[in-house]
């Protein structure tokens, strides 16, 4: 099966809509890139993460705000890192 058949990401790809375009092309792009090889853990912070309001995420990925949680901070910043490897 490939990953564009997988049930699991699909549903994770319709939870990624987001109400901001910008926070779709980061969401998508860890998805695409990081999530294949990602720990069950790294996953778990991931799916906390995109429990998080968008106004939230938008500051935390501005860095506007601090992530209060060194986790999501960390995951953050690792989405962070994929979009300026574009």
């Amino acid at each position: 099966m490939s990953t564009h058949d997988d049930p699991e990401l699909k549903r994770l790809r319709w939870r990624c809509r987001r109400g901001m375009r910008e926070l779709d092309v980061l969401f998508n792009a860890y998805l695409d890139r990081a999530w294949p090889t990602a720990s069950d853990a790294e996953r778990g912070v991931f799916l906390q993460l995109m429990d998080c309001e968008d106004d939230r995420l938008w500051r935390w990925f501005m860095g506007y705000e601090d992530v209060p949680d060194a986790s999501l901070r960390g995951l953050v910043e690792h989405m962070r890192s994929l979009q300026k490897q574009r």
